[in-house]
């Protein structure tokens, strides 16, 4: 509730402000243009309403798919088969060929950092016994840290289905290592490039739809994973969505994932409640409009942030001049939310309908 409570406290220095920039005060006097004392009519009046407030931001946004981030050739080589844009790629398959030899996807968060054979022990091992496993190279592999000959028997099975070299060993350059399926962003090397170590290859991201959002740096609460949202798509059918993160701007340094402060602002992805059906044919290269609910306020009582006094005295507070049957009395209230000049306001004494003071037009 972090988000919650800094928009709690922008809401209390707004009333603030509302309530004392034009502030008329009520004490002994008055004058011609301080407020009526009781019996009193005010020059205007406006009534007391049941309403739904809503502390909202409208920006633009872009469809995309969440987590973009670079996949880097480990090996020198030439693109045989580029990555073809657009595509799902699931465990197994390839995601570009070097050298005639399909660079594999296989599912796992640890990246392939080495080459991996007999002998060898760790997590990158248990990842890849457990990739064999599960694409059917595993019925005499006992899944473990340890590359054994066990491993090597069903890594030779694994590499003669793919028409490559039954070498028993898995190179750096031979496979990446992905969390889970992927889809091709943005092919960055096209056929016949000639690629070396560290040479982005081509672009992934994961299949789940996002529209892309840059918030100002004031707007921090906004970010909050599960802040609800309403998405206005290119073809102006409105979706629901909520936050799920804050992402690195595009072109910075690992391309996505990390923390994505910075002093332009703060990017962050929003996920469709429609899921991939909710983004069906629409444009990517035409804006969204994305609305963030930041609090909301259901049934409350509200009247125009002009009609609330701040009261002079020990106790303080606020008030508004309540109207009936040709006279007028004070009536002390509680103020809450504002938005779009509305003011949340309760109290024992206030009731639907009532008509308040408000200053002339």
């Amino acid at each position: 509730m972090k988000h919650r409570s800094a928009f709690l406290a922008l809401g209390a220095a707004t009333v603030a402000a509302a309530v004392t920039g034009g502030v008329l005060f009520l004490g002994d006097g008055g004058g011609p243009d301080g407020p009526a004392k009781d019996g009193e009519l005010p020059p205007a009046t406006a009534a007391v309403v049941r309403t739904d407030l809503v502390r909202s931001k409208t920006v633009d946004g872009r469809l995309d798919f969440a987590q973009r981030r670079a996949v880097k050739a480990a090996v020198d080589g030439t693109v045989t088969v580029a990555a073809p844009e657009g595509r799902t790629v699931t465990m197994g398959q390839a995601l570009y060929e070097l050298n005639d030899k399909p660079v594999t996807l296989l599912h796992g968060p640890v990246p392939m950092f080495r080459e991996m054979k007999v002998g060898d022990r760790g997590s990158d091992v248990l990842q890849l016994e457990r990739n064999l496993r599960d694409l059917g190279y595993g019925s005499k592999l006992y899944v473990d840290v340890w590359y054994g000959k066990d491993t090597e028997a069903a890594v030779k099975l694994w590499q003669r289905s793919l028409n490559r070299d039954t070498t028993g060993r898995v190179g750096k350059g031979d496979v990446v290592f992905q969390p889970g399926r992927v889809k091709v962003a943005k092919a960055d090397a096209a056929l016949a490039d000639q690629v070396g170590p560290g040479e982005t290859v081509l672009t992934i991201a994961s299949p789940v739809p996002v529209v892309r959002v840059r918030l100002e740096q004031g707007d921090g609460a906004l970010a909050s994973s599960g802040t609800k949202v309403e998405v206005t798509l290119p073809s102006r059918r409105t979706e629901a969505g909520k936050v799920v993160g804050t992402v690195r701007p595009e072109g910075s340094e690992d391309g996505g994932g990390g923390g994505a402060g910075s002093q332009d602002g703060i990017t962050v992805e929003v996920v469709l409640d429609g899921g991939t059906n909710a983004v069906s044919g629409e444009d990517a290269k035409v804006a969204a409009s994305v609305k963030f609910v930041s609090e909301a306020r259901e049934g409350v009582l509200a009247v125009p942030v002009e009609a609330v006094l701040a009261l002079r005295g020990e106790n303080g507070g606020y008030g508004l001049q309540v109207v009936r049957d040709g006279t007028s009395r004070m009536v002390r209230v509680e103020t809450g939310m504002t938005s779009d000049g509305q003011i949340e306001v309760s109290g024992p004494e206030l009731r639907e309908g009532m008509k308040v003071g408000v200053a002339k037009s």
